[in-house]
This record gives structure tokens, sequence and C-alpha cells, in this order.
């Protein structure tokens, strides 16, 4: 087994989202789960028909297979990128590469352009309830909050809630009922919610409340980035992880029904031969 930890959509140098790319790994979810929970970090495996991953691949087919440190993912962007950075890097001069996610056989294609490196996803079905026009006050749980824009919902993997505040200075006092978000969450078949607010340079800040930890806020949360401008219907420039000292910067384009969705990657180190 060989791992590459890196680092995606840091704003900063030394900045960004740490990822664990692993490659020539045999273990099952249970051995994954416990080197992500291990290592404290998110973690993405490449699994090839070479590496004889599943008996129903194509020899060279890639899938991906994304752990946290307390669950197995359908999907991490950030950790998408990263795995992208280790495989153009071994086939130099490749633009294109598709790949698909292990729990659900998602399509992703992972682009090496002129401007960085870019995941291009389709639109995904989502969830349709009724939303009413002050859920964003009472699961933010700021009674008579206004909010610009009507809250929503869009995927492109994993559904959001979309919920826009007015300004930078209200996202980032927020300090919302994480429980009754999940439970929302849980009925509706939504991941959590995205709550921004648009700049006056016209890029966008934002905040992911998925998780019951405070501690555990993202600090760049790709998929929302990609749901929320495919809702926008423009490409966007959305800035994240103030409030974990960890700034990141989150670049998307549309493509009709697609989205890509990219950032800046930077290698942090390499080992190899690495026992699970």
């Amino acid at each position: 087994m060989q791992t590459h930890l890196l680092k995606v959509f840091g704003a900063e140098p030394d900045g960004g989202n740490p990822a664990i790319v692993i490659e020539h790994d045999h273990g099952d979810a249970d051995a994954r789960l416990a080197f992500a929970l291990r290592h404290g970090s998110t973690c993405v495996f490449i699994d090839t028909g070479r590496d004889g991953a599943a008996e129903d691949e194509a020899a060279g087919d890639i899938v991906l297979d994304y752990f946290y440190p307390h669950t197995r993912s359908p999907l991490c962007l950030h950790a998408t990128l990263a795995a992208a950075r280790v495989l153009f890097e071994r086939e130099a001069g490749r633009r294109e590469i598709t790949v698909r996610t292990a729990m659900r056989g998602q399509a992703l294609t992972l682009l090496n352009t002129d401007d960085g490196l870019f995941v291009r996803l389709a639109r995904q079905e989502a969830p349709a309830p009724a939303l009413e026009p002050d859920l964003a006050a009472a699961l933010l749980d700021r009674p008579g909050l206004r909010s610009p824009s009507a809250p929503a919902i869009a995927s492109v993997g994993s559904p959001k809630l979309l919920l826009e505040v007015a300004d930078s200075l209200t996202l980032q006092s927020l300090r919302p009922n994480l429980e009754l978000i999940a439970d929302w969450g849980r009925q509706h078949g939504v991941s959590g919610c995205f709550v921004y607010c648009l700049m006056p340079d016209g890029q966008y800040q934002g905040r992911n409340f998925n998780h019951l930890d405070p501690a555990m806020e993202d600090s760049a949360t790709g998929v929302a980035a990609g749901a929320l401008s495919l809702h926008l219907g423009r490409a966007l420039t959305l800035s994240q992880g103030r409030m974990q000292a960890s700034p990141c910067l989150i670049h998307t384009r549309l493509d009709g029904e697609h989205v890509l969705i990219g950032g800046a990657t930077a290698w942090c180190g390499r080992t190899s031969q690495v026992q699970m």
C-alpha cells in the first residue's frame, strides 16, 4: 500500500483540507474505516481492476472509495481532487480521466486544465419537500431572521439544503441548532445545510452544518459549492473555513447540466509500503 498526503482548496500556502490518498490496498471497508480513524483524516482509496478491487470491474477501471474517521462516504470532493492530483502525476500529459465512486457508482470526470484540476459532475436528483419561509430562522436558531432568498435543495451527489443570509457578519456569527438540522435532514433525505452569503465583490462565503459536534464543521465543502452553483445558475468563487482558521477557496464552472469544481492542491508528504 502506498499513501500520499495532500491539502486541497487552500486559500493560502500550506492551507486547505487534508486528505490521504491510498493506492494498492486490498482491505475491506472495516479495515479502511479503521485506517481513517487511526489517522484522523479523510481518506480516499484508489481501486482499479488491476488491484482486484471488485470482481465485476474491467481491468484498469478506477473506483474511488471515501472514508471519514467516523463513517464511509458516497462522495467527497476535496478527496477526489487529491486523488486527481495523484492520478494525473503518474500519467503526465493526460487531460481527462473518468472514475466512479464505490458506494453509488457515480461517474466523475477528472480534468487537468490550464487553470488547474477540476471534477465534473452531473446534477443529481434531490428531495423536494415543502420548504417553509421561516425554515432558515428555525434551523439556524435565529428568530426573525430574514433570508434574501427562499430555501432550496440541490445535489451533485449529496443533497444540501441551501440557506442564504444577508451578510458575512450574520454568517460567521451563526450558532445553529445542530440536532434540529440533523433531525430535519434525516426526515427529508438531505445531508445537512449549507448557509451562504453574497459578498460585495461578487464572491460568496459559506458554512456547512452537517455534524452534531461543532468542532467537526467543514473547512471546505465541494459538494455544497457544486449544488449552490447549479442552483444559482452561475460560476462561483466561494470561500469557507474562516471559523476553523483554515481558509479555503473553491471555484466552480457550469457546463450545461454539469458543474466543474476545482481548487488548489498541494503535496504534504508520501510514504510507501504502509501497513493497515
